[in-house]
């Protein structure tokens, strides 16, 4: 029997920074140092953590560091301290009812309950979830899982704006086994880059692009230049909000069109489900708010015949294995955004090391998602910038 029921003695903000190995740019924005907030939920001796990891810049979605600070500190921890939900979905009803949006500040609170829960029964994470997929009636043949997922490599626009230097990262990871490349591009950047990294991966690896929204459907034309390349698909290449105008490039072109961005909320998920948008989803823990949305989401997919894959912002190694988890079972087709540590931070740089053997990471089996980490851990990246707890 699991309890999902948990007591809340105790609640800690600690705000971490990691140097990112190589600079991280997306079209809207460059990553040099992966700043995050870190959340602790107690009870008793048992210790659950969580991580909300915006940018430290509104260039993704709405919410920053700083803005996510603010509402962990005057809103979210104060409201769970001190509460005892019986259940997953009670604990996630305090997080959501008198606070709209705010995904990423809801995330870590939610996620570190997981752990909590997880540990208290001494069950993985993995575990957990698909308890709580059959709970909310998940098909049974989606409830079957791998103990891995296979692993892809995200490549940002080089710093230096020069294709020597992306190829240069492609055949790199192509030798240290990735299963997949994904590349980041931009008006300026998109169909030249796509076909020499097209050339430098050949016919048949898998390979698509991902634009952060920062096309226009009068673009067009560029995305059909681009069906040569032969992508598996083209994640986010218009607006978050332009529902519409994607359905419309998807039916201008031959390539697919995935969701990240738009992608928020199982209520829009309904949404792109029924006007057929889109069947191809990238799931992101952070963005939709936390693992029940998550597993909510999943659900609509796999009623749906939409094919799923799990991303990252990168988060920690902490944060990615909450998505290591949920990204194991059958619904996710497509190779995950989760690296290895190193790829994104060095050897031995992370909060939680994951790492990669053949393509693979392997999903485990301890109880929580961090049973690793220790309070060292933490305090060596960061520092504690807020506390409530009994007594």
């Amino acid at each position: 029997m699991i309890t999902e029921s948990a007591r809340i003695d105790g609640v800690s903000l600690y705000e971490i920074a990691i140097p990112m190995k190589v600079p991280f740019q997306i079209s809207t924005g460059t990553c040099y140092t992966r700043r995050s907030l870190i959340i602790e939920i107690r009870e008793g001796d048992l210790f659950g953590y969580g991580e909300s990891a915006p940018f430290e810049e509104p260039f993704y979605l709405g919410e920053t560091l700083e803005t996510t600070k603010i509402i962990l500190k005057n809103h979210l921890l104060p409201i769970v301290f001190g509460k005892e939900p019986s259940s997953i979905e009670e604990f996630n009803h305090l997080i959501q009812n008198r606070i709209r949006g705010n995904h990423f500040a809801r995330c870590g609170v939610e996620n570190a309950y997981w752990d909590l829960i997880a540990k208290k029964n001494g069950i993985s994470l993995k575990t957990l979830i698909e308890k709580k997929m059959e709970d909310i009636g998940v098909k049974q043949e989606y409830l079957a899982s791998n103990n891995y997922i296979e692993s892809g490599a995200a490549l940002g626009i080089p710093e230096d704006g020069r294709i020597e230097t992306l190829i240069h990262q492609v055949e790199e990871s192509l030798q240290e086994g990735y299963r997949r490349i994904k590349i980041k591009i931009k008006p300026g950047w998109d169909v030249e880059p796509l076909q020499e990294t097209r050339r430098a991966v050949g016919d048949h690896f898998p390979l698509w692009t991902d634009a952060n929204s920062s096309f226009e459907l009068d673009q067009w034309e560029t995305f059909k230049a681009m069906d040569a390349a032969k992508c598996l698909f083209h994640e986010q290449p218009l607006h978050y909000e332009a529902l519409l105008d994607l359905k419309e490039l998807g039916e201008r072109i031959e390539t697919p069109i995935c969701l990240d961005e738009s992608l928020i909320s199982s209520r829009v998920a309904e949404f792109v489900a029924k006007l057929g948008i889109s069947n191809i989803w990238n799931i992101k823990i952070q963005r939709v708010g936390g693992l029940l949305e998550a597993i909510k989401i999943y659900k609509i997919a796999t009623n749906n015949g939409i094919k799923l894959w799990g991303g990252t912002m990168p988060e920690s190694g902490l944060g990615a294995r909450f998505l290591i988890s949920l990204a194991s079972f059958r619904g996710f087709v497509f190779p995950a955004d989760v690296a290895a540590s190193e790829k994104w931070y060095g050897k031995g740089n992370d909060l939680v090391e994951n790492t990669m053997t053949d393509g693979k990471i392997y999903v485990p089996d301890e109880p929580g998602a961090s049973f690793d980490m220790t309070l060292s851990h933490l305090e060596a990246l960061g520092k504690k910038i807020w506390e409530s707890q009994r007594g």
